[in-house]
């Protein structure tokens, strides 16, 4: 037995810490159990204290919806936030950045990429990097059972968004996140964001532009302060409030709706689905079976109609040199699970 022990730290050192936390992490399987209700976690109870950090931005977001049907507020141009932000904020900061880059690392960069892809993501308020790959890893390893941190098998709501208000004390623990995401948390920049709750800074200061932007569009078409403010207005409203609460839902969607509405190419141990809709929304995520079958590849789009807008980014990308290594599907491997 120390034998074997001793064997398998030897082959583990071999590999980077950064590929220990990112290979496959259906590490602990468990039956496949399709659409059993299952209860919250275990360290979700009475004693859960409420994230008000988390309730009181997102109401509050919310609340301010209705001003998109003033005129004050909106603008044509304005609507234009919603498909170019979704692009660079769901797209590449959450879907290349936190959960193809550093949840699988399913493909290589510089590092200046990789934190200019994961501020993108900081940019999306969906909390740090290091806390979003330790939930999506835990996501992983226990997939549509009771550990899972937002499975739909305890009810849609809490799957799309209700365990984001409530403590789930296990995942709050330094052991955790020495657990799931250590490569992440012996990195500068991601342990600066983390401490402190540096990244709603960065957050915060990214909404800046936005209004400077629509005042210098207002002083060059409108030419008075009135109008300035108007356009600065309108453009922080739909670059920051609406595009935000845009990325929120449709990435939230991926672990509600993708977990209960479409189709399945591959028999995987959860419930994941080929979502279209949310596919189109995320410009690719949303082909979430074709993920769960294959973690670590970074195409999702596996049949012909199957558009990836996130993943022929990252080719295009590696045309000019900036991404290498692109973990492409293991065909062998998916042929065992195919329907």
């Amino acid at each position: 037995m120390a034998t074997d022990v001793q064997q398998k730290s030897k082959d583990e050192s071999q590999l980077s810490d950064r590929d220990l936390r990112a290979k496959d992490i259906h590490v602990e399987q468990a039956p496949t159990v399709h659409g059993k209700r299952v209860p919250k976690p275990k360290m979700v109870d009475k004693d859960s204290r409420i994230l008000w950090e988390y309730v009181v931005p997102v109401v509050a977001f919310h609340l301010l919806i209705p001003l998109a049907f003033i005129p004050y507020f909106f603008s044509v141009w304005g609507l234009l936030f919603l498909p170019i932000g979704n692009y660079f904020f769901t797209s590449m900061g959450i879907g290349a950045g936190y959960h193809r880059l550093l949840t699988h690392r399913g493909f290589d960069c510089p590092k200046w990429f990789e934190y200019l892809l994961a501020t993108l993501g900081v940019c999306s308020f969906q909390d740090s990097p290091a806390r979003w790959v330790l939930v999506h890893r835990v996501h992983h390893q226990h997939s549509d059972h009771q550990p899972d941190p937002h499975t739909p098998n305890v009810s849609g709501f809490w799957a799309h968004m209700g365990w984001l208000f409530i403590d789930n004390r296990e995942l709050s623990t330094a052991a955790a996140f020495d657990k799931y995401c250590r490569d992440l948390m012996r990195d500068r920049y991601y342990m600066w964001l983390q401490k402190g709750q540096n990244w709603i800074l960065v957050y915060l200061a990214h909404t800046i532009p936005f209004a400077v932007l629509g005042f210098l569009y207002g002083a060059i078409f409108e030419g008075s302060v009135a109008g300035m403010i108007q356009c600065s207005a309108q453009c922080f409203f739909w670059g920051v409030i609406m595009r935000t609460i845009y990325t929120w839902h449709v990435t939230w969607a991926i672990n509600s709706a993708a977990h209960m509405w479409g189709y399945r190419n591959y028999e995987t141990r959860e419930d994941s689905r080929n979502n279209w809709l949310f596919a189109l929304l995320t410009n690719g995520e949303g082909w979430h079976n074709n993920h769960h079958a294959d973690p670590r590849s970074a195409k999702h789009g596996h049949r012909w109609w199957e558009v990836d807008v996130t993943y022929l980014s990252l080719v295009a990308l590696s045309k000019i040199g900036i991404v290498s290594n692109l973990a492409m599907p293991n065909n062998s491997a998916l042929e065992r699970k195919s329907l």
